[in-house]
């Protein structure tokens, strides 16, 4: 691959999730009011595999984008910018790709020191240097979003993201590329062990044979590290454009409000010229034939109903539970489509409501196949 490369559909859509998201992670964090007695934090984005900021076409590249949409945010004047409390990092390993970014920030921005936020550009490995640059910075302590979006070779050490998770509000977001599932062979059994934190968590993954299923594996294993490393939620999905490869996506959070600003950002980029973001747990599997109706009824997706599905078949529960496992558990939905599922499905006889009264979220219900056994 030379210095600059076409601009992949997954890609782009990946651009715009990480632009919404972003748009609303800002002033979550920078907007802290002091009359509350709070002061104002530290804010540290990390874009550890950063390329050449531009594409062949000409379209920005993530450090291009990240930094032009932070200083023209429509609540800039509510965020205080200034070089001490808000900085960005942007690593690329290659020296022409290192030097291409420069010339790309100081062309579209000026001179970076003139800046309103602080931003260093470093060529250096995402792996290898990422702590160290954080410790320079003085991050610790304050707010650290890490962009781990390698696209072919996710191989930054566990015991990276584990400090970032013990960090307070801090998140990660890591990236496998369409290839990675089946070029991981050709990695070094040394690396998979630093990103996953030993042979024992990965090897059963390895042993997957099923092509089809390759990838749901290796995604569940590595969402499985990120749980480990103490990122208490962990979001998997899947990217798929209109035309084009699809792309994986695991994102660490240790927060609710974290979880719902990512599917807030995903539901607003969400078929946008035909992309769209997938849970790896559905496989279109139908229970009792019936889901296929949910589709066709036009009322809720055909996904939803499926993943409230598996849930339940593990025993009743109420309809709030599930709009919390819906939250925390599954790749876009939000608690609010619990309720939404269960009406359709109870309609359509896929689940029966076990509380007397109205249909609400306090209400229990469970699969219709589990009354009658």
């Amino acid at each position: 691959m030379g210095v600059l490369w076409k601009l992949e559909p997954a890609t782009a859509a990946k651009h715009r999730l990480y632009q919404r998201y972003l748009d609303a992670w800002w002033p979550i964090l920078l907007q802290t009011s002091q009359s509350k007695g709070y002061s104002r934090p530290r804010v540290t984005l990390l874009d550890a595999f950063a390329g050449p900021g531009r594409y062949e076409n000409g379209e920005p590249g993530s450090p291009v984008f990240i930094l032009d949409r932070l200083l023209h945010h429509d609540a800039a004047d509510r965020m205080h910018l200034s070089p001490r409390r808000v900085h960005l990092i942007f690593i690329e390993k290659d020296r022409a790709r290192h030097e291409h970014l420069m010339t790309e920030l100081v062309s579209y921005f000026g001179p970076l020191r003139d800046l309103p936020v602080r931003v260093e550009v470093r060529r250096g490995d995402a792996g290898l240097d990422s702590l160290a640059l954080l410790d320079e910075l003085g991050a610790w302590g304050h707010p650290i979003l890490g962009i781990f979006d390698s696209w072919g070779s996710v191989n930054v050490p566990l015991h990276v993201m584990s400090r970032i998770a013990r960090n307070r509000s801090s998140e990660v977001i890591t990236t496998f590329g369409p290839n990675w599932f089946s070029r991981r062979e050709d990695l070094n059994a040394g690396i998979l062990d630093a990103v996953f934190g030993g042979r024992g968590f990965w090897s059963p993954a390895a042993e997957e044979l099923r092509p089809d299923e390759k990838w749901r594996v290796w995604l569940r294993t590595y969402r499985d590290a990120l749980r480990r490393a103490g990122f208490g939620y962990q979001l998997q999905f899947e990217l798929v454009p209109r035309t084009g490869q699809p792309l994986y996506l695991v994102f660490g959070t240790g927060s609710t409000a974290g979880l719902r600003a990512m599917k807030d950002a995903m539901w607003k980029v969400d078929e946008l010229d035909g992309e769209s973001f997938r849970d790896p747990r559905t496989r279109g599997a139908k229970a009792d034939g019936q889901l296929d109706l949910f589709q066709a009824a036009g009322v809720i997706d055909d996904e939803l109903a499926e993943l409230v599905a598996q849930r339940l078949s593990s025993g009743a529960t109420t309809v709030e539970a599930i709009g919390e496992w819906l939250l925390a558990e599954t790749a876009r939905w939000m608690p609010k489509h619990a309720l939404q599922a269960a009406r359709q499905m109870r309609q359509d006889g896929v689940v029966a409501v076990q509380s007397p009264g109205k249909l609400t979220t306090k209400s229990r219900i469970s699969l219709q196949a589990q009354v009658r056994a």
